[in-house]
């Protein structure tokens, strides 16, 4: 039986801590934390928080990257004999195309036209949004991309 790749190991491990620290993030929020939340979710949502957006936005997002995470692990500790790898791989291929997808859609639609967006929306949280939000959700795209990719795989001489 071969062993997943230490570099399909790394990437998973990645993915995993990069979902952890989004997870992180979001539960700070849930549990009541202000800073940058703003700037992420516009200052009307932050400052209301109506219960829909604590539920769905913050521990819904949270209990998804806490899922995320798993799949994280589970990418990086898949044998290339276990019977559920290639499952693994596919959802992390999917994983790792929505965010690369909401990444890019989302800063091409800021650079593009920014005033078709919703007006609500501050010129801050555009900035960061540019800046930090869409970057990070490219990154994890890679991440679980790479990790996916690498999930299963022998080692030459294995």
């Amino acid at each position: 039986m071969g062993t997943a790749s230490s570099a399909g190991r790394g990437w998973g491990h990645a993915a995993a801590g990069w979902a952890l620290a989004f997870a992180g993030l979001h539960l700070y929020w849930a549990v009541g934390g202000r800073w940058g939340l703003a700037v992420s979710a516009g200052s009307r949502l932050a400052a209301e928080r109506p219960g829909w957006f604590v539920l769905t936005g913050l521990w819904g997002v949270a209990a998804a990257c806490l899922a995320g995470a798993l799949l994280g692990v589970v990418l990086a500790r898949a044998e290339s004999a276990w019977r559920w790898a290639r499952a693994a791989r596919r959802v992390g291929l999917a994983v790792g195309a929505l965010l690369l997808l909401r990444g890019l859609a989302v800063e091409v639609l800021l650079l593009a036209d920014p005033a078709a967006l919703d007006a609500g929306v501050g010129r801050a949280q555009r900035a960061w949004t540019l800046v930090l939000w869409n970057p990070w959700f490219l990154a994890g795209g890679l991440l679980f991309w790479l990790a996916a990719r690498g999930a299963g795989r022998a080692r030459p001489g294995r």
